[in-house]
């Protein structure tokens, strides 16, 4: 059976294999989402160890997180659940028709600062210029939930990254290549915040710097935009 969809899951499929490879993952946690015409997205499966994901798992959705079929041009449907956390991404894409893809990672250094709750603030360039300034945590909320959904969407505000309380770590970008980066450069700046911090502090960037960077990163978006 042809399949209308294959490029979308083969590009979703790679970058679920990729977020595993990079230690941003293990088994099935975290997920991976794009968005397609139309109204659709393409998503992870649940309960699918990435290691072992094929492309043809990815499932094709509508805008209330359904499956959908042939009446959609969805011509080849795994039998598989999407994401638990489909309603997160649905959430992201509703309040930010910027964002074309989103990577949901359990990175360790990503979690620590999400189960301490600490924020990681702007402390090196490259974090203002990806991102748009700190990395924030939401408020905890049960997870697959709405109201999971909407506090990430809170934290997320207008930048391209936010911590998950007691859970991990979410990116968004363009397209897929932009968020799964996104997701590396995050667990790497925790990972330099954590080390900092245990140094005597994480200075963060003066705030001259802050404005200045805060200003490109938001004409960088309205030229992708």
């Amino acid at each position: 059976m042809s399949d209308d969809f294959g490029e979308a899951r083969r590009m979703v499929a790679s970058a679920a294999r990729e977020m595993a490879a990079l230690g941003l993952a293990t088994g099935s946690s975290g997920n991976v989402s794009l968005r397609l015409a139309d109204g659709l997205f393409a998503v992870t499966p649940s309960g699918v160890p990435y290691t072992r994901l094929r492309d043809d798992e990815i499932v094709i959705i509508d805008g209330e997180a359904e499956p959908v079929g042939a009446d959609r041009g969805v011509t080849c449907q795994p039998d598989l659940a999407p994401s638990s956390e489909t309603l997160l991404h649905l959430a992201i894409y509703a309040a930010r028709p910027d964002v074309g893809a989103v990577v949901h990672t359990h990175a360790v250094y990503s979690s620590v600062a999400a189960v301490a709750g600490l924020d990681v603030p702007p402390i090196i360039d490259e974090m203002m210029l990806s991102v748009g300034g700190p990395v924030k945590v939401s408020e905890y909320r049960f997870p697959g939930t709405q109201e999971l959904a909407d506090s990430v969407v809170d934290a997320l505000g207008e930048r391209n990254a936010a911590l998950i309380r007691n859970h991990g770590a979410v990116g968004v970008g363009r397209d897929l290549d932009s968020a799964l980066n996104v997701c590396v450069l995050v667990e790497r700046m925790a990972h330099i915040f954590v080390f900092a911090s245990l140094l005597g502090g994480a200075n963060p960037l003066p705030p001259e710097a802050v404005e200045t960077e805060l200003a490109l990163y938001r004409m960088r978006r309205g030229a992708d935009g």
